[in-house]
Parts: C-alpha cells; structure tokens; sequence
C-alpha cells in the first residue's frame, strides 16, 4: 500500500494522511478493537465536535485507500486498520527510500549518511553491519 502525496513540511502520521485523517487512524490503531463510525466520532468529540457523515465519508475514503478494512455487522459496519502502525510507518519509510533513490541516486544515499552524522551513532553501526550483510550475501 503506496501513499500518495507524501508532506514534507508534516510531520508523523500527518506526512501520510490529512489532520481528521490521522486522528482516526491513530484512535484506530490504539484501540485494538475493531469499532464503529459511532466509536470512533466519540473518541474524536473529546477535542472537538465532528459530524457523524464527516467522520463516515474519511473513514470510507481510508478504506478505497486500502487503510482500513470494513465488514458488516447487524446494522452497522466496523473498521479496522489493515495492517499496525509499525508496519504501516515501516512500509511507508522503504516505499519513500526507494523512490529517493529512484530519482536522485547516489545524491540521495550521500545525504543519508550525512544525516547520520546528525543523529544516534547506533545508527551509523546499524548501517554498517547492513552493509557488510548485503556484501556477504553477494
């Protein structure tokens, strides 16, 4: 499952979806229960009121998105996500690592590792020992 529209200037969940979105993606995958449309705008009316068809339309739009699954029950449908949030930001960081590399090659690889410069020094041995895997299995 590819996103489109990858924010650069969001951040978390918002670099994937839109505001509501991510709201109900996040009460989706906290609550390890499938739920209603009802469950999920109560959770979400705790910060602000939002309309029930407001909170149906998204949560369908996450489903023709291939986010959520819907199945029917009695006179109502519960969702849930299809995948965890971990392997959603999972999928979501190598799709976006590939397409970097796709377009901007070795430019693309060079900034990374400057990154890491930045960042936790484990992360630079965690490279390293991926690197001398990949080397190995060749």
């Amino acid at each position: 499952m590819k996103m489109q529209n990858f924010k650069y200037k969001g951040s978390g969940l918002n670099r994937f979806f839109g505001p509501l979105e991510a709201k109900i993606m996040e009460i989706l995958w906290t609550n390890s229960l499938e739920m209603t449309i009802k469950d999920v705008q109560q959770k979400l009316d705790q910060a602000k009121i939002i309309n029930f068809n407001t909170v149906m339309t998204v949560m369908n739009r996450l489903v023709d998105k291939g986010i959520l699954q819907k199945k029917s029950v009695v006179r109502s449908f519960k969702y849930k996500p299809v995948v965890t949030r971990d392997e959603f930001m999972e999928t979501q960081s190598k799709e976006l690592t590939f397409d970097l590399i796709e377009e901007f090659g070795s430019l693309a690889v060079t900034h990374m590792v400057d990154a890491l410069d930045k960042v936790d020094p484990d992360l630079l041995d965690q490279l390293e020992q991926k690197i001398k895997e990949i080397k190995k299995d060749r």
